[in-house]
């Protein structure tokens, strides 16, 4: 890498929107630091070094303390500052809660709440010091609603929003940025790893995670606070979503989210 050129941090990167976002830097001057748990990461750098900028990719389970030190580790030891990082990486789990697997759902938990402040913590401090910076959060439109057959899912999305709207605030006198990125249903592997394939959301079409990552991008080189991404239907479903009570939103959800087959209890 080059000490000149900028460099940004991409976790959940070998696939989806991490991957796109991580194009988005490269393709706009960024050297790109790119991270996830799976070997695809290896493929996925070497895809993005068409772009010609360098491309470093780091393997890491960010569900795992260690693992989150170890990519952290990795960004100092390039002597580098850090001038953007995207906390992208996340999972979900689909399904009942009473049904779910515990071990699955605090997975989650660690992966989407957990690595995502200790990332922020170690990396905003520098940004502060250096007057300069920005982090990009993806969180969710699914945020704002309450997830039926989602339900840790959607909750660890709602942390994440209010964490990055707060640090928002905290920050405004400062020259970082951060912004949080609220995609809908996106056209990547979350369904399926998510088991969702048999319910309405996971049958639907959606949205190109290039175009998400495009909006994310553009909104966190202007310094918005949020921004919510995708298709026209996406932020018009945003738009609702801040003024239906959340029992009808909790309603609304269940039936997109309800695997086929489940009782109709509540419909």
């Amino acid at each position: 890498m080059t000490d000149d050129t900028p460099l940004a941090l991409v976790t959940g990167a070998s696939r989806g929107i991490g991957y796109e976002l991580a194009k988005q830097f490269a393709d706009h001057g960024f050297d790109v630091m790119v991270n996830a748990e799976d070997a695809a990461i290896g493929d996925a750098a070497e895809t993005l070094r068409a772009t010609g900028r360098e491309v470093t990719p780091l393997r890491a389970d960010l569900t795992d303390r260690d693992g989150v030190e170890r990519l952290y580790a990795a960004v100092a030891a390039t002597g580098r500052p850090v001038a953007a990082a995207a906390l992208n990486a996340g999972v979900g789990v689909g399904g009942s809660f009473l049904d779910n697997d515990l071990a699955d759902e605090l997975r989650l938990i660690d992966l989407n709440v957990k690595s995502t402040v200790h990332l922020a913590k170690r990396l905003l401090p520098a940004m502060v010091e250096r007057g300069e910076g920005g982090i990009l959060f993806t969180s969710s439109i699914a945020s704002t609603v309450p997830g039926s057959f989602q339900a840790v899912y959607n909750a660890s999305k709602s942390f994440v929003q209010s964490f990055a709207e707060a640090l928002h605030n905290e920050l405004k006198d400062t020259d970082v940025v951060v912004t949080s990125l609220m995609p809908g249903p996106t056209d990547t592997d979350f369904f399926r790893r998510a088991g969702m394939q048999n319910t309405r959301i996971g049958r639907m079409g959606k949205d190109d995670p290039a175009l998400v990552a495009r909006q994310g991008f553009d909104a966190l080189m202007a310094g918005r606070t949020k921004r919510v991404a995708g298709s026209v239907k996406t932020r018009a479903q945003g738009l609702a979503n801040a003024f239906l009570p959340d029992g009808a939103k909790a309603q609304l959800h269940r039936r997109m989210a309800e695997p086929d087959g489940k009782s109709g209890a509540g419909h």
